[in-house]
């Protein structure tokens, strides 16, 4: 075999020491980040579930990384403004945003036009965790379980209702889910609001209501309404009594009010792998650990490739639960 002379065998091996050095370069976080404060977006009004997970994560990313972690606030339409801020925001590593059920999942199908593109202008860092809701009945409502809620609208078709705190919200979409589930025909009533509308049902005058575990809680430990069922696929460490939709008989029900971390597109892969690598961490400190499972929720974690083939498989599922509901976009 020939060999190639000096001259070439020199050029190739420059050419793949160059490539060497650039496939490091694009997989080594940059050496000045962070030098800077970090903006962290949340789509919501502050003091709200959103904004006090993400505060918490905020205080705990700033320890880590030894740069401010500053939250803004920027609600409002149902988290479509605050989710467009963080999709046109520099990629540069230093805007982060909250990443919705809402904004990601549900809107895509229940607007006519959103002013981003999910999964186009934005880049999943890290699912924080899934929120399951609580099946709640009034406890005038002669139902001891789940099944015996279902007979029970099966016989009265269009007299049962259910509250929500809005159109397109998850309260609203898991009671549609459960009526297309059930095969059922129970009245959808929106609020503006959950708290509202639990206090309807806790007054009777809702039938039933999917709730948030943490704004189900208190009114569960009163004993002011009858808990059925959670939509996780686990049974809850806060309610270890009360069955699982699909241990009720709704096989494959399950429905989350979830919320992760979010950056422009086109942020550099290593800040992306960087970041989900300290929010992993920061998922194990005690006091993320206790703030999230003491409102029912559940930590999550993983890769940013996971978080983004959940947020497209929870699109697909609820662009068929609107389509059924026949919920037009707005």
């Amino acid at each position: 075999m020939q060999l190639l002379p000096r001259f070439a065998r020199s050029v190739l091996f420059s050419v793949c020491a160059a490539l060497s050095l650039g496939v490091q370069a694009q997989t080594t976080v940059p050496a000045a980040w962070p030098n800077k404060a970090i903006t962290l977006i949340v789509p919501y009004a502050p003091g709200g579930f959103s904004d006090t997970r993400m505060r918490l994560l905020a205080r705990k990313l700033s320890d880590k990384i030894g740069q401010p972690v500053v939250v803004e606030n920027k609600g409002g339409a149902g988290g479509v403004i605050g989710t467009a801020l963080i999709a046109k925001a520099a990629p540069d590593g230093y805007t982060l945003g909250s990443g919705n059920l809402a904004p990601l999942a549900v809107n895509p199908s229940l607007m006519a036009k959103l002013p981003y593109d999910p999964l186009k202008d934005l880049a999943p860092v890290i699912l924080i965790e899934n929120s399951p809701l609580v099946l709640s009945v009034a406890n005038a409502l002669p139902v001891k379980t789940l099944a015996e809620l279902i007979v029970l609208a099966s016989k009265t078709p269009g007299k049962l209702t259910f509250g929500s705190s809005g159109v397109g919200g998850a309260h609203h979409l898991s009671g549609e889910m459960f009526r297309e589930s059930a095969k059922i025909d129970i009245v959808h009533v929106p609020y503006k609001g959950g708290s509202p509308a639990a206090t309807d049902l806790m007054a009777g005058h809702l039938s039933m209501m999917f709730e948030m575990g943490y704004a189900a809680l208190p009114s569960i430990q009163a004993g002011r309404v009858k808990p059925l069922a959670v939509t996780s696929q686990k049974r809850l460490a806060i309610l270890p009594d009360v069955p699982t939709m699909a241990e009720s008989g709704i096989k494959g029900f399950e429905s989350y009010n979830w919320q992760g971390i979010v950056v422009p597109a086109g942020t550099p892969a290593p800040i992306i792998s960087r970041l989900n690598q300290l929010f992993n961490e920061i998922l194990k400190d005690p006091d993320v650990a206790q703030a999230i499972s003491s409102v029912g929720s559940e930590a999550v974690g993983g890769t940013p490739e996971q978080f983004g083939d959940f947020i497209r498989s929870e699109t697909a599922k609820w662009a068929q639960v609107i389509r059924a509901a026949n919920i037009q976009p707005r």
